[in-house]
């Protein structure tokens, strides 16, 4: 797929302000977040599983979601662009450290998310 054969660029969000807007809302946040990079990720490359599917594994077996949404990001860096992708599907391990886990799986892949968008010419969080 060439580069001007791509859907729309994802937007970038800052690590913080979502970290806290997860907190704050409870955790609401995180339901927003998954479907908006599902379907950011999917109207882009044409690959993944999309906004409403992603939504939808998330409340049912959200464990799911934490090793998707890296393969995702993988797949643009390395299939898309020939690059080397910053995260992979077994980063979805991290949920598995309590508390501090899903804040490295987070910050990681927000993270590379941002520095794919940024290298698409989107504006820094």
């Amino acid at each position: 797929m060439t580069e001007a054969s791509r859907g729309p660029m994802g937007e970038t969000r800052s690590i913080g302000l979502s970290i806290l807007w997860m907190v704050l809302t409870i955790g609401i946040y995180g339901l927003y977040w998954t479907y908006k990079t599902h379907e950011e990720i999917k109207r882009y490359s044409g690959n993944g599983i999309g906004g409403v599917l992603g939504l939808v594994i998330y409340i049912v077996v959200s464990p799911v979601t934490f090793f998707v949404v890296p393969s995702e990001v993988r797949y643009m860096y390395e299939d898309l662009d020939g690059g080397t992708s910053p995260v992979r599907g077994i980063y979805g391990l991290w949920i598995l450290l309590p508390l501090v886990g899903p804040i490295i799986w987070f910050v990681q892949v927000q993270g590379a998310l941002n520095r794919y968008w940024e290298s698409k010419g989107a504006s820094p969080a």
